[in-house]
């Protein structure tokens, strides 16, 4: 039962009166008595005339309090019955226009409910108007009707009028007929003039009033017609709209959200006319998204086709079936619904395209649609790649005006579109993160209207998009998440029309980014399915099919599966020679990734004679300044310092250096790159003098061409704060690495294999400044870590299990 709105004004005030008469006669009485038992205020008690005369006279005045006390109550019985009406209408009936809504079956008692009940309270001091704003089919109708009988059913109200604010006519029309109702005006006057008195009169009565504007999707249609301010009405409106002409200093607006899981779970165990595991209930829930409308045609399909959850989970789950399928047919849609869910937004739709910028809306919903619901970077739609394919749109569809009649929509046009978007309610653009969310079933059924060749284009587009706003460095690891997000809802709305003609360079981007994260067996697992996909649509043969291959092997042996990866990388290498050229540049990157990974399942001395003939026929066929040239000569000197030949690594990559800034410049990745190889290669050599200027030196130039938060530059850090240990620095050595960890957990995120690295190294400086048993502490909350992210065959994995295992008996043989 919702709490009292109105309050009982009148009962209130004369128990107030009664208490405050009451307490003054006990007051005089107790005066009486006192001058009674004392004939002076400050003589001792005692009994005489003057006494008893005091009393008299004190007595008299209670006394006469009393009568006057009678008389008001008198009066105010006597008023009661002669007060004339309060206004037309009959006194103590309930007038009612317009027929409220039927409860839901099964309704939920929802928090939306509690957050309208207080806000009405709140009323009697501010806010008169409420405004339930949501997406179509959250239930805010029904929320308000069960507001309103709530009110009637508890005699709060003299007067309820109930209007479906299709238009301006339809809510005249509805305040001149509460008008006739209530002898305001006859049936021969006009309806603007009737309509008008009912306002004047709303703002004057003391009788109790409530208006609803169900349904207000148009706020212009109540212009003039706002129910006025007087603390014995309330106004509840409905609307999909959330324009901030909704939210003002008498209106406040009650967000009316999802059903909660609870509530979700609580009306399907009811609905769906056949016992079903709560579990499974909770798993239909999600997938419509608690969308009320949604859980309860869905409901009333179950029982009405006699099947199960698991069955219409499976059917909503096909992306071939279309939403209009999975719903009770027109005339069997449950609790007065007006149309199927798949249908609920189709004017939304049509209103937020309708607004200036006309055109652009509905086409934006389209590539929203093929996205991640939880959150779109808001920049993917201001990218040229959908602000040209908007211009197109609107070109063929014949839709410019004079504000889209430039080459290209601009940026501010699109804003404007998702603003139209979000304020019906059918897209949340969150200021705050710069992201757009959708409701899932909302993309659904705007899927469902696009045709192949649409789908496809749109797919395209928005795939181009992503690559635009996709960062060279990642080094916000929740955003480049977000993006791997909404690459893979892309990948699974439109399916292999990213592999025609050719994948799209997202798919490898977005692969790749997750092993470039540290999650080198889920980057393993999506180049599988990539390759699948890629043999079903485009045969073995196809070089993306080769090129899908050869990342699988790759991430196969960061995985920790060298093995693995050779076999892959040996049959590739096969295929290749068979259908390219030998001299082709794809054949000598698999021979180069094949030699790698070779060395390091173990052959490391056969690794650098393949080496030298790779970089052989790199010369030949690239030249010598090729970069795929240059990065040959790099493994080879790597190779030759990892057989043994420190000397000879030295030489090749100071030679290389030399090269690398005659070809790229100094201040070139590859060159700065070679620059931290030949200072490593000349510590190992023997050579020390100089390293830990060069490092600082490196580090000065790292910050400066990349920025102090580039993976590079804290790959630089950790090196150099290894060398200042070493060189004498423990102590300062773990302070660095504590610092350095982070930042790479506010840069790279805390899964990264960078992060993982420094909290390894960090265990080990704590370790040989004499804190074993932090050491020990930090590696195995590590491990675990590890073995959450990287599996049981990373090689990390093994490397930490070793350091524990050494910290732990160290920590033991010094305690004992």
């Amino acid at each position: 039962m919702t709490r009292r709105v109105f309050g009982r004004r009148r009962s209130r005030r004369l128990r107030r009166a009664g208490i405050v008469l009451a307490v003054v006669a006990v007051l005089l009485a107790g005066v009486a008595v006192t001058a009674w038992w004392s004939p002076s205020w400050w003589a001792v008690p005692q009994f005489g005339w003057k006494g008893t005369e005091q009393a008299g006279w004190i007595t008299g005045i209670v006394s006469g309090v009393l009568s006057l006390i009678s008389t008001i109550a008198a009066v105010a019985a006597l008023r009661s019955r002669v007060e004339p009406k309060r206004g037309p209408g009959p006194t103590g009936d309930l007038v009612q226009v317009g027929r409220i809504p039927s409860p839901a079956a099964w309704l939920q008692d929802r928090s939306s409910r509690i957050d309208l009940a207080r806000a009405a309270r709140s009323g009697r001091t501010a806010v008169l108007t409420q405004v339930l704003s949501g997406m179509g089919g959250v239930g805010k109708t029904q929320l308000a009707a069960q507001f309103a009988r709530d009110l009637a059913s508890s005699g709060e109200l003299d007067v309820l009028v109930w209007v479906t604010a299709a238009g301006q006519d339809a809510i005249v029309a509805a305040y001149a007929e509460t008008a006739r109702a209530l002898g305001l005006a006859s049936l021969d006057t006009d309806s603007q003039a009737a309509a008008q008195r009912l306002t004047g009169w709303l703002e004057r009565t003391d009788r109790r009033w409530l208006i609803v504007l169900d349904n207000l999707d148009t706020p212009a249609d109540a212009t003039g017609w706002w129910p006025p301010a007087n603390h014995n009405g309330r106004t509840v409106v409905t609307t999909r709209r959330r324009d901030a002409v909704l939210r003002t200093d008498s209106r406040i607006m009650i967000t009316v959200d999802l059903f909660t899981p609870g509530e979700a779970i609580a009306y399907l165990s009811h609905a769906v006319g056949a016992p079903t595991e709560g579990d499974e209930l909770a798993r239909l829930a999600a997938d419509l998204g608690r969308l009320p409308i949604a859980v309860a045609q869905a409901a009333a399909f179950i029982r009405d086709r006699g099947i199960d959850c698991v069955t219409y989970r499976r059917r909503l789950a096909d992306r071939r079936e279309r939403l209009a399928d999975l719903a009770p047919s027109d005339d069997a849609l449950p609790d007065e619904h007006r149309t199927t869910f798949a249908a609920t937004w189709a004017l939304s739709i049509d209103a937020a395209d309708a607004s200036p910028p006309r055109g652009l809306s509905r086409p934006l919903l389209d590539v929203a649609a093929l996205l991640d619901p939880n959150g779109i970077p808001v920049a993917l739609f201001t990218t040229a790649d959908v602000r040209d394919y908007l211009s197109c749109t609107i070109a063929d569809a014949g839709a410019r005006t004079a504000a889209t009649s430039e080459p290209s929509v601009d940026v501010q046009a699109v804003n404007d579109a998702l603003h139209n978007l979000h304020r019906l309610n059918l897209i949340t653009h969150d200021q705050t993160t710069a992201s757009v969310r959708v409701h899932a079933l909302i993309q659904r059924a705007a899927r469902s209207q696009l045709e192949p060749d649409q789908l496809a284009a749109i797919g395209r587009t928005t795939a181009d998009a992503l690559i635009t706003i996709w960062p060279e460095v990642e080094r916000a690891q929740e955003y480049v998440q977000t993006l791997r997000a909404n690459s893979s809802a892309l990948h699974d709305n439109i399916g292999e029309r990213l592999l025609t003609p050719d994948p799209h360079k997202l798919l490898f981007t977005a692969a790749n980014s997750l092993g470039n994260a540290g999650l080198v067996q889920p980057a393993a697992v999506a180049f599988q399915r990539m390759l699948g996909d890629c043999l079903r649509v485009l045969g073995a043969d196809h070089p993306e099919t080769l090129a899908s291959r050869r990342n699988l092997a790759h991430w196969q042996g960061e995985a920790g599966n060298p093995a693995g990866a050779v076999a892959t990388l040996e049959q590739l290498l096969d295929d290749c020679l068979r259908v390219l050229d030998p001299d082709h540049p794809d054949i000598l990157v698999t021979r180069t990734n094949l030699a790698r990974w070779h060395r390091v399942a173990g052959d490391r001395a056969g690794a650098v004679p393949v080496l030298e003939q790779l970089l052989a026929d790199h010369v030949r066929v690239l030249g010598p300044d090729h970069p795929d040239t240059l990065a040959t000569r790099t493994n080879l000197a790597h190779w030759r310092g990892l057989a043994g030949d420190r000397a000879g690594a030295v030489a090749v990559l100071e030679q290389l250096l030399a090269d690398h800034v005659r070809v790229l410049g100094p201040d070139h990745p590859d060159t700065l790159a070679t620059r931290t190889n030949l200072v490593y290669w000349q510590r190992l050599a023997g050579d020390s003098a100089g390293v830990g200027a060069a490092l600082e030196q490196l580090l000065a130039d790292h910050v400066r061409v990349f920025g102090a938060d580039h993976p590079n530059t804290l790959a630089t850090r950790t090196n150099l704060t290894h060398w200042r240990g070493h060189a004498g620095g423990r102590a300062g050595a773990v302070s660095a690495l504590e610092q350095l960890l982070a930042d790479e957990l506010r840069v790279l995120g805390s899964d990264h294999l960078h992060t993982l690295a420094t909290r390894l190294n960090l265990a080990e400086w704590r370790g040989l400044v004499g804190d074993r048993a932090g050491a020990v502490s930090a590696l195995e909350q590590l491990l675990a870590d590890e073995l959450r992210v990287l599996g049981p065959d990373h090689p990390f994995i093994r490397t930490t299990d070793a350091n524990l295992a050494h910290w732990r008996g160290e920590a033991e043989r010094y305690s004992s």
